[in-house]
């Protein structure tokens, strides 16, 4: 299925071949002067604790689709890059790729069906107006708690930042992977219920998502920080609007290349610890805070990894 949308997108975004040049790499930031900042190996937060900030971050940063939980991918991902130079394509589908592989995740093989559409065109705005109008199913799916709703589809559509992506996940069962909603056209599944008042068998599976980049707007970042970047908003469900201006995160390198390489301690803590997490909460603060707290003991799991490394 995302064969056609990604052949489809080709097709528009010609004649124009966009070209991503890789970039002289930035300086490593300063550390920093600000005495209300807590440094956490390579994480900076601006004051108070670990826990404290990471549950901050993730109710910052989390965009579940409506009423429901932060979903992952489950077995693996198959990326897809299009309308880049042959190199570029092939270097951010092995960033993707390798930073799903360090989740446990599978990295699909070469000519796979792609789950992750990677398109990089120069006007972002229009093109992406297009797209949604030729397949729009492939956006809003018509299952209850898939996506982020006809509002959020619009924002997609008119974001003005230099990436933009969408994220279709669905509540399944835990154990067997069994889709828990009605689908448009299928029979209601039947789904046995284990859980309680507090914990739920039902989570959410990332099933698609389309990444479109403006490559009238990444000239000041490098292929390595956008190749991060990339894997950060395909493999977790972020907020296009979150406020990380306080966090050392590969989230805010569009405003401050200079301020990290790529993908930091603070950024793989989060995602090893949303893949690390049960999710089997009910209520949606609890769900946060379990996420949370499995993302506090991924940083400590990677400060101690980084400590226990013999100094040069």
């Amino acid at each position: 299925m995302l064969s056609l949308a990604l052949s489809a997108a080709l097709l528009m975004a010609q004649p124009a071949q966009v070209q991503v040049q890789p970039q002289p790499m930035p300086a490593p930031p300063a550390a920093t002067s600000d005495p209300g900042a807590v440094d956490l190996g390579d994480i900076v937060v601006e004051g108070g604790r670990l826990d404290e900030a990471t549950q901050a971050f993730v109710r910052e940063v989390g965009a579940p689709a409506r009423g429901r939980g932060l979903a992952r991918w489950r077995d693996g991902v198959c990326v897809g890059a299009a309308n880049l130079r042959n190199e570029t394509a092939q270097y951010i589908v092995d960033r993707v790729s390798t930073v799903a592989q360090d989740l446990g995740l599978r990295a699909g093989a070469p000519g796979c069906e792609p789950s992750v559409l990677i398109i990089a065109v120069t006007d972002a705005n229009a093109f992406t107006e297009q797209f949604v109008a030729m397949r729009p199913r492939l956006f809003i799916v018509g299952g209850g708690g898939m996506d982020l709703g006809r509002t959020g589809l619009q924002r997609f559509k008119t974001n003005d930042q230099p990436v933009r992506w969408w994220n279709v996940s669905i509540p399944v069962d835990s154990d067997t992977g069994a889709i828990a909603v009605r689908l448009p056209g299928e029979e209601a599944p039947y789904v046995r219920s284990t859980g309680s008042r507090i914990t739920t068998n039902l989570v959410d599976d990332t099933k698609r998502a389309f990444v479109i980049v403006d490559v009238d707007k990444i000239s000041g970042v490098s292929l390595q920080q956008l190749g991060d970047y990339l894997s950060m908003v395909v493999l977790a469900q972020v907020d296009p609007d979150a406020d990380t201006s306080a966090y050392a995160t590969v989230l805010n390198v569009f405003k401050d290349p200079g301020q990290t390489d790529g993908l930091t301690d603070w950024d793989m803590a989060y995602l090893q610890g949303l893949y690390d997490a049960q999710r089997n909460y009910q209520n949606p603060g609890a769900h946060r805070n379990e996420v949370a707290g499995s993302i506090v003991r991924a940083h400590h799991r990677i400060t101690e990894a980084r400590d226990a490394e013999p100094e040069n």
